[in-house]
């Protein structure tokens, strides 16, 4: 199974890869800010998760969740495959952070 560092790692890189991609193909400046945010918040997470710093795990699931937030309401509304693609990555991110922060916090 992978590792959270590496699951962030590579939800960050599909993000923000996603976001300067949709910037390359319609020159969307919004795509390519919130890609590359939500991008860096889950690579700043899987770094600090694989360094064992404090927050890694935070800063995951705050990506998520923000990335949830503004892709399911898109994916409902329009249907479309990339609104969907992302809500899918939200929620696996949303279920695998969620479930490590509440983990840890029953163990405190």
């Amino acid at each position: 199974m992978a590792s959270l560092a590496n699951i962030a790692l590579l939800l960050g890189a599909l993000t923000a890869g996603g976001g300067i991609t949709g910037y390359a193909r319609t020159g969307s400046v919004p795509s390519v800010v919130a890609g590359v945010t939500v991008g860096a918040l889950y690579i700043l997470g899987g770094l600090r998760i694989s360094n064992r710093s404090t927050y890694g795990t935070e800063l995951a699931l705050l990506a998520s969740i923000v990335l949830a937030g503004s892709s399911i309401p898109r994916a409902i509304k329009s249907g479309k495959p990339l609104p969907i693609g992302l809500s899918v990555l939200a929620t696996f991110g949303l279920i695998t952070f969620g479930n490590a922060f509440l983990n840890r916090q029953r163990t405190v």
